[in-house]
């Protein structure tokens, strides 16, 4: 078929890249397709009437009721959409009275990554007064804040960031979890915001799901503990200050199933019955409600085939009317529009099943209150619904004062910034990664380790605040950030360096493990780097399949016969057989936060040699035996390789020997396509943007240089596809690369094609180059200009290529760093979306080299 190379790259953006040290992007799989539609025959005998603490009062029914009777249709739909800042004005909360908006992940206040705390109180004053404002609308009813503060203030620079979820399961201590809470809701506060999404009450059965890491545990009674500690210190005690002004609005999420899905895939299909939908499932429900919540948000995944967001059995017939919820249910990020028959512009049939507030980001707002409108005013929607929806929104922001409350730039904690990132919080997270670490392995005793030694500290966790931190972390994925970007946070290594040098020590730090003086013992820190939701989702639980980079490290340090701790951080449990081979001394890490310098507390003895902290932490999921144990879960009769609760303090006998099998489980990789996005870029692979200035990593749904702009949009769910802008100023190029090489020659011997999902709207009138950047300086380039022009405006078109027009180039098909590249000179703008390389697909592959 057609074949058009490029001869010319420029030489600034092909060569001389390798030895860059650059940010990474998650891993994706795919969302999975819902096909079991059996019908579920209900019980509502199953489900408990929960003594919820919070008991309905008179004065504020009749405060509902009366405002509700003077409301028009409009702005009760306008309390029941909700929109995010980055597609809202000023004068739209003006004009339309949302009850309630929300940053998303990697969100901010004139999309500045670095937006100050004063920045986000403006916004929120701001939209504060625009919503009381009833010059246009008519309605005076304030709005409130949504925001996802999931391990801490997590959206904005400075805040104290705690461990994820399964750390704080680890700890098994709900005290804690209380006091986590009241202070993330403080930091919260400082920025004028009323309600925060969590707590995440997921009780996670395979540990391939993406978001395994915001679970707590896979035993539920952990989790039903940890819900109602985590909404007492949100919201506080119901006989105590129950949502004051120190306090914020709780969402226990994601209701329902949603840790149970089939495969471990985010948003999918949850099969259990129904009793194990309570037993398992519902637990959190049941700790959380009973605390007093006063928000539920609904969840992506289905049950038996069908969606929970349109769940009317769900919603309104176990949530509110068997278990006695009378707070709202919010939805998720468009999850309305999965709903059979919905869009995200239309979607009777989720207010009918029982949600109240859709949450509704892009500008797809606005068709959906229109269309909301006219399904009321024709019928399709009872006005009895409406009215419900609504009066549960108002009856929430009459407990929570918001009515009598000033603006938020005059609330009790608003403008505090001293508060944000306060050292007394700090002391909090700093308990919390001392007590959710996990000792694995510990041969010989050689933890802890004396401080006055000579120690290496390697892996690129060591000094990396951002990897250690995890997915949530002011981005939505995580990923971008740079220890500048956590002010008054601190890297394991800078705990390891200040204890050690004041104990006489000495300390070398080097990421790859290379050394100046040969060193008495080895701290090497690495793990997943980090990811949020589906895009994290993986096949198998193999830790850095294909590259072994970290095993490389560790083993090259064992064989010089230095001892080895190693410091994984992860969001779950992974095989990791061959990598505990190479360690002398084993810890989970988890996911810590921003106060990596506790590590040293527990790892290092005092300088006069005492134990400074034993370790405390169990595991709260089962440690797998091989790749493919994947749902292995406490009491099912499986044999994990470390059980649910295991865990060595100091002292007692080591279990595990260096001969653990390595040998993988897994079928064979042939003919297995490589995928290198899918939703988001895949690991180890990282996306960035290059220009005559050099590289930017892509670390939000929006980045840009002089040359080109890369933005996340959606098509099937949230932002699942990017689009890719040349400005025509100079040459630019956006690349999906990694640091270390990948070999690329078992593809091209299975006669492989590099494919992607492409969409273009507007013709090419200049080349195009796809490109690949090899191990040494070379130059291989594809023209697809033609072949795009060819589907002008023909929707999403799968566009592939040979493998061997890179090869016959002169591609280093062994040294691949960089396998999918876009680079122009001239303005120009392209959707992508599912790039893989595909075996067996050369020979009808849209441009061949055959």
């Amino acid at each position: 078929m057609n074949k058009s190379i490029l001869p010319w790259m420029p030489a600034l953006l092909i060569g001389g890249l390798s030895a860059l040290t650059l940010g990474c992007q998650p891993t994706v799989s795919e969302v999975s397709k819902n096909t079991d539609t059996v019908p579920v025959q209900g019980d509502l005998a199953i489900w408990p009437q929960l003594d919820i603490a919070v008991k309905p009062d008179p004065i504020i029914e009749n405060k509902v009721a009366t405002l509700l009777a003077s409301m028009t249709l409009k702005q009760k739909i306008a309390q029941m959409i909700q929109p995010e800042i980055r597609d809202i004005t000023i004068e739209d909360m003006r004009e339309y009275g949302f009850g309630s908006y929300l940053n998303g992940g990697g969100a901010f206040p004139n999309n500045n990554k670095h937006a100050t705390p004063k920045d986000w109180i403006k916004l929120a004053d701001d939209l504060y007064r625009a919503s009381i404002d009833d010059s246009l609308d008519g309605s005076a009813i304030p709005t409130m804040w949504g925001t996802d503060a999931v391990h801490g203030h997590n959206n904005v620079i400075g805040a104290t960031l705690f461990p994820h979820n399964i750390g704080l399961g680890a700890a098994n201590n709900p005290q804690l979890i209380e006091k986590i809470a009241e202070v993330t809701a403080t930091e919260v506060m400082v920025t004028g915001i009323d309600w925060v999404f969590a707590p995440t009450v997921a009780v996670v059965r395979d540990d391939r799901w993406g978001r395994t890491y915001e679970g707590y545990s896979e035993d539920p009674a952990i989790v039903r503990d940890y819900a109602a500690a985590i909404v007492k210190g949100l919201q506080g005690h119901a006989d105590g200050d129950f949502l004051s002004d120190k306090r914020v609005i709780s969402t226990v999420k994601h209701f329902i199933g949603d840790g149970g899905t089939e495969g471990g895939d985010d948003q999918g299909n949850t099969l259990v019955d129904e009793q194990t939908l309570f037993d398992i499932h519902a637990q959190g429900y049941v700790g959380g409600l009973s605390a007093g919540a006063q928000s539920v948000m609904a969840s992506f995944n289905s049950w038996h085939g069908k969606k929970n967001h349109g769940n009317e059995y769900l919603m309104t017939q176990v949530l509110k009317n068997k278990m006695g919820f009378d707070g709202f249910v919010v939805g998720d990020w468009n999850g309305h529009g999965q709903v059979a028959g919905c869009s995200n512009e239309s979607c009777p049939q989720a207010i009918n099943a029982g949600l109240d507030i859709f949450m509704v980001p892009t500008q797809a707002w606005k068709p959906l209150f229109h269309n909301t409108l006219a399904q009321v005013e024709a019928g399709e929607i009872p006005m009895s619904r409406i009215d419900d929806a609504v009066s549960r929104i108002l009856r929430v922001k009459f407990r929570a004062g918001l009515f009598d409350k000033p603006s938020p730039a005059k609330r009790v904690y608003s403008g505090k910034t001293a508060l944000i990132g306060a050292e007394a919080h700090r002391a909090v997270a700093k308990q919390a990664v001392r007590e959710s670490l996990v000792l694995l392995k510990n041969k010989q005793q050689l933890l802890p380790l004396a401080p006055n030694q000579r120690i290496l500290m390697a892996g690129d966790g060591a000094d990396n605040i951002g990897k250690q931190s995890g997915g949530w972390t002011i981005s939505w994925q995580g990923t971008g950030n740079t220890n500048a970007d956590f002010p008054g946070g601190s890297s394991i290594f800078d705990g390891i360096k200040q204890q050690v040098e004041q104990a006489g020590g000495q300390v070398e730090l080097s990421v790859d493990g290379q050394y100046q003086q040969r060193p008495d013992v080895a701290i090497v820190v690495f793990g997943e780097e980090p990811y949020a939701e589906g895009n994290g989702d993986l096949d198998n639980l193999e830790y850095q399949r294909g590259t072994k980079s970290d095993l490389a490290l560790l083993q090259r340090l064992k064989s010089q016969g230095i001892p080895v701790v190693s410091v994984f951080i992860s969001g779950r449990p992974l095989w990791v057989n061959a990598e505990l081979n190479a360690s002398d001394a084993f810890v989970a890490a988890w996911l810590l936060g921003s106060e990596g310098k506790a590590v040293a507390d527990v790892l290092l003895r005092s300088a006069t040699g005492e134990i400074q902290h034993d370790f405390k932490g169990k595991l709260s999921f089962s440690w797998p035996n091989t790749e493919l144990q994947t749902t292995v879960n406490k009491d099912d009769g499986q044999v994990p390789l470390l059980p649910y609760g295991f865990g060595l303090r100091y002292g007692e006998s080591n279990v595990l020997d260096d001969s653990l099998n390595e040998q993988s489980q897994s079928l064979s990789n042939n003919n297995q396509p490589l995928v290198l996005f899918d939703k988001a870029v895949k690991a180890p692979w990282r996306m960035s943007l290059f220009d005559q200035q050099g590289m930017t990593a892509v670390a939000s749904s929006i980045e840009r240089n002089q040359a080109l702009k890369i933005k996340s949009i959606d098509d099937e769910i949230q932002e699942d596809a990017r689009l890719v802008t040349f400005t025509g100023e100079q040459t630019g190029r956006v690349e999906i690369h990694d640091n270390f090489p990948f070999d690329l020659r078992g593809f091209d011997e299975s006669h492989s094609a590099l494919t992607m999902l492409m969409r273009v709207s507007q013709p090419f009138n200049a080349p195009i180059a796809l490109t690949m950047r090899c191990g040494s300086p070379c130059s291989v380039a594809v023209d697809i200009a033609d072949t795009l022009n060819q589907n002008v405006g023909k929707g999403w078109q799968s566009i592939s290529v040979d493998l061997a027009c890179f090869k016959q180039q002169g591609a280093t098909m062994n040294k691949i760093f960089a396998p999918f590249a876009l680079q122009s000179a001239q303005p120009g703008s392209v959707e992508f979306k599912h790039v893989a390389i595909v075996p067996e697909h050369a020979k009808t592959a849209t441009i061949s080299c055959q």
